[in-house]
């Protein structure tokens, strides 16, 4: 395991300055978060292709590989022909003369620490050398869940942003009647499902680095808190705040 770790370092770093080079020609650091998805499958098929190839190992790329190809392909598709994302426009403005240098470090090189750190999970499966066994079952529907919330929750609020009658409105429907982030909701549960797939080998003891560390950040850091900061002091948000759970699913409460 740990020479594994040590052998993907390199490869994540040249990925993620590839990624930094590319950033600086095309003027826009939001390509981060599309590398972010790619990455992961960068990291799985590498493990994948270095070890003993199993039914659970096919699985697990797949599930990997469905789920970055379409996180990257859904936020490619949110940014095209649009500004820089407001929250990489604003560092580009904050860290003035230090912007190539903060962008490298804090944007591309801490995302490369932070995917290896979540590709734990399905390193752990795939190094695991398990064959597909009944109890897989459960992690496998824990992630097609997850799946279902985060891919639908995007949809539909892709939807409701095209629909120009919904300018500064609040998204309430759908999914986001229930819980305020499905998608953050479905990307934590698809990795602690695919967590669940290294059980019980015990290498899921270096595997929940990864479930531990998605839920983390977006839950503590970049994602829910950031997210609705934006929004404090919106009289609509505030309602919905108040009759809406923020993450877990669960029906609405009165006003």
């Amino acid at each position: 395991m740990i020479p594994l770790i040590f052998s993907l370092v390199p490869i994540v770093f040249i990925y993620m300055c590839a990624w930094f080079v590319i950033s600086i020609f095309i003027k826009r650091n939001d390509i981060a978060d599309v590398a972010w998805g790619l990455g992961f499958i960068l990291v799985a098929y590498y493990t994948y292709l270095t070890h003993l190839i199993t039914s659970l190992s096919i699985v697990t790329v797949t599930l990997v590989s469905v789920w970055g190809l379409r996180l990257a392909l859904h936020i490619y598709a949110r940014n095209k022909n649009k500004k820089e994302d407001s929250r990489y426009s604003a560092w580009r403005k904050e860290w003035g003369s230090w912007f190539y240098v903060r962008s490298f470090l804090q944007v591309y090189v801490l995302q490369g620490i932070l995917l290896l750190l979540v590709s734990m999970a399905p390193i752990s499966v795939i190094v695991s050398g398990q064959e597909i066994q009944w109890y897989h079952v459960f992690g496998i529907f824990v992630w097609l869940f997850g799946f279902y919330f985060e891919a639908v929750g995007d949809f539909q609020l892709a939807q409701f942003i095209k629909n120009k009658n919904n300018a500064g409105k609040i998204m309430t429907k759908g999914l986001w009647a229930y819980t305020r982030h499905p998608n953050y909701f479905g990307e934590v549960t698809q990795w602690w499902g695919i967590w669940l797939l290294a059980l019980p080998s015990t290498y899921a003891l270096f595997g929940i680095i990864g479930p531990l560390t998605i839920s983390f950040l977006i839950l503590k850091v970049s994602g829910i808190p950031m997210l609705e900061k934006k929004y404090e002091g919106n009289k609509e948000f505030e309602s919905y705040k108040r009759r809406v759970s923020s993450f877990i699913p669960r029906f609405p409460q009165d006003n």
